[in-house]
């Protein structure tokens, strides 16, 4: 094992999950999009995706979620030491959304960041945590470390390369300290930067702030060239996966539980296939769910905990992978004692 000796070990101690109760089923998605319903079934895997009403944002769906991870762990919003936050769609530019959830839960004592990382987004959280709890000198023992977004605001319903794989939602997890030999092994990222396009929303920021003719020529809405999407991941999620078994000395056969992003339900499939892993193994809600971004991860995690997938002592493998282009891959052993 690569797991520093002296490092208090960091592990899941609660998930929670919140979808919003609108549900997009694919005959509405079909119509808008100009193709049928059972195109979408057959080419991407996903039957509905859920939406949130007007008015709720991005810090509402997280909120809720964290709320059940804490419930889950049996503690309560003041034990919180930290919370980070991942999205791509943000209440505002500013503050942060995690200090909008902070407010909302009225967890007084964390500190509160975002982190941008798209899909990957909450193992790049988890990674912040995990070395914050493990090292910080000050006593801090708690973090939730939560995924959500808020799609459909920035979905265009005629593009049917985006408009039938996002959704709406939020997951969770509360980490904490765990005995020795569980917990998370070392989390490893990437990002190449060169790729920024593939996958992006063009406007609202600094390069192009808002305008009348940002919003004419849908600039506020995700931009996605989904072969280049797909040739990513079809290279990335076995290189990642792999790496994650070879630093812990194991092989896909060790592993009771895969948990990766949710891009699209039949990519899934097959990469974890390619890669040699157990296709049973494979946890999978992007069916019901659609991409739900940062979220997606931790809610198959979430999934997978309050299904019985995962009992003391199980291994999961972490894999993530996202627009910038950032990925990232660990070994979670489950249990807290």
């Amino acid at each position: 094992m690569s797991r520093s000796a002296d490092a208090v070990p960091i592990g899941v101690l609660g998930t929670g999950a919140y979808l919003p109760p609108g549900v997009r089923g694919n005959e509405e998605v079909a119509t808008a999009s100009g193709v049928s319903a059972q195109w979408i079934v057959e080419r991407t895997g996903v039957r509905r995706r859920h939406v949130a009403e007007p008015g709720v944002a991005a810090s509402d769906l997280a909120a809720e979620a964290v709320r059940r991870a804490l419930a889950d762990a049996g503690l309560a919003a003041a034990d919180l030491d930290l919370i980070v936050l991942a999205t791509s769609g943000p209440d505002e530019l500013g503050p942060s959304t995690a200090c909008r959830v902070q407010a909302a839960i009225g967890a007084r004592r964390a500190v509160a960041f975002d982190v941008t990382a798209a899909c990957s987004g909450w193992l790049f959280g988890a990674r912040v945590a995990r070395d914050y709890l493990s090292s910080d000198t000050a006593g801090a023992r708690y973090a939730a470390v939560v995924g959500c977004e808020v799609y459909s605001r920035f979905i265009d319903p005629a593009d049917r390369a985006t408009a039938v794989l996002f959704g709406d939602g939020a997951a969770a997890a509360v980490l904490g300290p765990v005995p020795a030999g569980r917990g998370f092994a070392p989390i490893v990222l990437g990002s190449d930067g060169t790729h920024a396009g593939d996958v992006l929303v063009p406007a609202g920021g600094s390069r192009r702030p808002a305008s009348a003719q940002t919003l004419a020529d849908g600039g506020h809405k995700i931009h996605m060239d989904g072969k280049a999407v797909r040739d990513f991941i079809l290279e990335i999620f076995p290189k990642a996966a792999h790496a994650a078994l070879d630093r812990e000395g194991l092989k896909p056969e060790d592993i009771d539980a895969v948990i990766t992003h949710q891009p699209n339900p039949l990519l899934l499939r097959r990469v974890c296939e390619q890669a040699g892993f157990p296709p049973e193994r494979l946890v999978v809600i992007g069916d019901e769910a659609g991409n739900i971004g940062a979220g997606s991860l931790p809610y198959a995690l979430a999934e997978a905990a309050s299904t019985d997938r995962l009992r003391p002592g199980s291994r999961a493998l972490l894999v993530a992978f996202g627009a910038g282009l950032t990925w990232g891959s660990t070994v979670l052993t489950w249990g807290t004692r």
